[in-house]
């Protein structure tokens, strides 16, 4: 077993056996995805000698949180302005069930509940520890790793409801993927999201009203984080409606590419 540092970990699955995690490397110029033995949130890095190339197997959501998914809304200024909205003063959390985590590939389903569903890229945070009240300077050492996701919103029924659990929480309002990066400087990345192959957002981390730390120590003053939560770090400006038949790519620099379609239920 060797400790896990730098490394991109992976869920997959080939020729329809069940998920396994594995981390991903290049063998003779070809890209791999090398087995480990179980879960390295638990387990660490145990290779099982076993590789294949990654063309070959279905990547997975690299993460199925055991608890909980946490939202940061309005965390881009531009983002909250073109909602009309002003900018928070503080963190603007909320949840999302892990039953709307899906991974590459996936289908986003469209709800016919709504009628303006919307895509918003972000940089997501996966927790790596048990932790609560975690000051901000201890935040880099409860910190797995991190992934790209698409937080989904029904905007109509956000602004319809009091709360925005049914506009965020449907199945499959939550792709994260194509891996988690255990070693990334998240703090001035750039954040982009296409449609269809048409750029639609632009942005950089640098821009978030609040960085990774102070939203992770801001997560954890109010709840415990388990092994595996994630905290979707908000979403920058250019956010719009996609239909049946569209297809969107979130892509987080130095990460990778996020990629789902949107079906009709």
């Amino acid at each position: 077993m060797v400790t896990l540092a730098g490394v991109r970990v992976a869920r997959f699955s080939s020729a329809g056996g069940e998920p396994r995690f594995g981390v991903i490397g290049v063998a003779d110029g070809v890209d791999v995805v090398a087995a480990l033995a179980g879960d390295p949130l638990y387990a660490g890095i145990e290779l099982t000698g076993e590789r294949q190339p990654l063309a070959d197997v279905r990547l997975l959501a690299p993460v199925i949180p055991r608890s909980k998914a946490v939202g940061i809304g309005r965390n881009y200024a531009a983002h909250a302005a073109e909602l009309g909205n002003e900018a928070p003063g503080e963190p603007l959390m909320f949840l999302k069930p892990n039953t709307s985590v899906v991974g590459p590939g996936d289908p986003i389903v469209h709800p016919q509940q709504t009628d303006d569903l919307q895509y918003e890229g972000e940089l997501a945070v996966v927790i790596g520890r048990i932790c609560k009240d975690v000051p901000i300077d201890r935040v880099p050492a409860v910190i797995y790793g991190y992934t790209v996701a698409n937080d989904v919103t029904a905007r109509d029924l956000q602004r319809a409801d009091a709360t925005w659990a049914r506009a965020k929480g449907f199945d499959s309002f939550c792709p994260v993927g194509p891996w988690i990066e255990t070693d990334l400087d998240a703090s001035d990345l750039r954040v982009t999201t296409t449609v269809n192959g048409e750029l639609r957002q632009d942005g950089r981390t640098a821009l978030m009203l609040f960085d990774v730390a102070t939203l992770v120590a801001y997560v954890s003053s109010v709840m415990t984080l388990l092994p595996g939560d994630l905290i979707l770090t908000g979403t920058p400006a250019g956010v719009g409606t996609v239909r049946p038949g569209d297809e969107v790519s979130v892509t987080v620099e130095g990460l990778g590419t996020l990629t789902n379609p949107v079906v009709a239920p």
